[in-house]
């Protein structure tokens, strides 16, 4: 089995004990205006809470695996795209931003779209499933739709992420 989900989400995990022990919930590593570069790589691991971080993974993990179940050059073509997608959001946004959902909207995007563009029978499945699970979720992309506070612009900019790693993947000759 592939651990690189485990890895990642036990990053986020880490970040966030030690945020609640030692700084109180106050040590956030989100990006946002006038945050250094390196907190678009922070960022996904930095949550506003216990309750944020286990709703996050709660998602993160069974689309982690169902991206992997296609490929790891897939799932790391989300991370990729979700990091690229995050520079504008960094230049221009007037809020920061934090948390797992970008890279879940990725994964959703990505699981969602791959099936209409392969045609194959584990790819369909694979975006039939996703819908079915999750695509309760994708109300979350439109500002007015999603909580206050919560970065509607980061799940978008994610779920695109998501759609333009699929594309890229689907046009990459195995």
């Amino acid at each position: 089995m592939n651990a690189l989900p485990l890895i990642l989400l036990g990053l986020a995990w880490l970040q966030e004990l030690v945020d609640q022990l030692l700084f109180g919930g106050r040590w956030n590593l989100a990006m946002g205006p006038g945050t250094p570069w390196w907190t678009l790589f922070t960022a996904p691991f930095s949550h506003a809470g216990l309750g944020h971080l286990v709703t996050n993974s709660l998602v993160f993990l069974p689309l982690s695996y169902l991206v992997l179940a296609r490929s790891r050059m897939a799932y790391l073509s989300i991370w990729i795209a979700v990091i690229l997608l995050e520079i504008p959001i960094w230049l221009i946004w007037p809020v920061g931003a934090h948390g797992l959902s970008g890279v879940v909207y990725g994964l959703l995007g990505y699981l969602v779209l791959i099936g209409f563009l392969e045609r194959r029978p584990l790819s369909i499945l694979l975006s039939v499933v996703a819908l079915l699970l999750y695509g309760s979720a994708l109300p979350g992309l439109l500002p007015w739709a999603s909580a206050a506070g919560v970065s509607w612009v980061g799940h978008a900019s994610g779920f695109v992420a998501g759609l333009l790693a699929a594309i890229t993947v689907h046009r990459t000759p195995d």
